[in-house]
């Protein structure tokens, strides 16, 4: 359910944005949590009264709702790059 150091990595080199990046940037943090909003609506679709979950489920979203925002502030073609990448919308 969760995601594992391993794939953290991978997403983290994926997005990274510049060479001393280890995760801490806007476009990593939009990966990673994309990620894990993805397996959580999987345990979602299968244990639908998981309240507890839904709520730090709906938490995430909203993060990466607040990050996505910030990247279209500062870098609108940015933004849809890593919108593309991720299939996100459009």
């Amino acid at each position: 359910m969760s995601v594992t150091k391993e794939k953290k990595s991978e997403l983290v080199k994926a997005f990274k944005v510049s060479e001393n990046d280890n995760g801490g940037s806007a476009a990593s943090q939009v990966a990673v949590l994309t990620e894990r909003i993805r397996n959580l609506t999987e345990h979602m679709k299968n244990n639908h009264k998981d309240e507890h979950s839904k709520r730090g489920l709906l938490l995430m979203v909203n993060r990466r709702k607040k990050l996505l925002a910030y990247i279209k502030n500062h870098s609108v073609s940015e933004y849809e790059d890593l919108i593309k990448k991720l299939g996100l919308r459009k």
